[in-house]
């Protein structure tokens, strides 16, 4: 039996519905809709939504917590919203802002500019720092991981870009 599963998500400061199996969430930093698998049930009652599964299948029970965890990441992200926040590490490594776009300078022949989508704002306070946020939590990961991906930290200097706080395993370079 899941644990997760069981327990209801408050709508808090959101605004919850159900449609057709679509759940909507309202709240002061946007909308956001999940639709809800065809294995697990949902209730929405006085702003709170229970999930239940139809049938002991395994897919079933496993469909059950995540539903509940997608709806709950919903609500925290139309009511306080996600933001995840890079560090550039290394000499010439630098990111400034053009217009909603980020153009980072990552030692490569040309600059990269990365394009925000929907629903995602990119800001650089300092020029080693890219600070992403956004109401959908896996869009914000997801935007994250693919400016990672320019130029991942590497094991020897620790140059590239990481999450902040990251520790990079750092490793000994050539004996002679």
């Amino acid at each position: 039996m899941s644990r997760i599963g069981k327990l209801p998500v408050e709508g808090g400061k959101a605004t919850l519905s159900l449609a057709d199996g679509v759940l909507t969430a309202k709240g002061p930093k946007g909308e956001l809709t999940l639709t809800v698998v065809d294995d697990v049930n949902a209730e929405v009652s006085d702003n709170s939504v229970t999930f239940t599964p139809k049938d002991e299948s395994k897919r079933a029970r496993a469909m059950w917590g995540t539903m509940r965890a997608r709806a709950q990441n919903m609500v925290i992200g139309v009511t306080e919203g996600y933001e995840k926040e890079l560090e550039l590490v290394g000499v010439g490594y630098r990111a400034q802002m053009q217009g909603s776009d980020v153009k980072l300078s990552l030692g490569f022949s040309h600059d990269v500019i990365y394009k925000a989508p929907e629903g995602i704002s990119l800001s650089s306070t300092k020029p080693t720092e890219v600070k992403i946020a956004g109401a959908d939590k896996q869009a914000v990961g997801q935007v994250a991981a693919e400016i990672r991906k320019y130029r991942p930290p590497e094991p020897y200097k620790g140059k590239g870009i990481r999450y902040a706080g990251e520790q990079v395993r750092r490793k000994e370079g050539k004996k002679k």
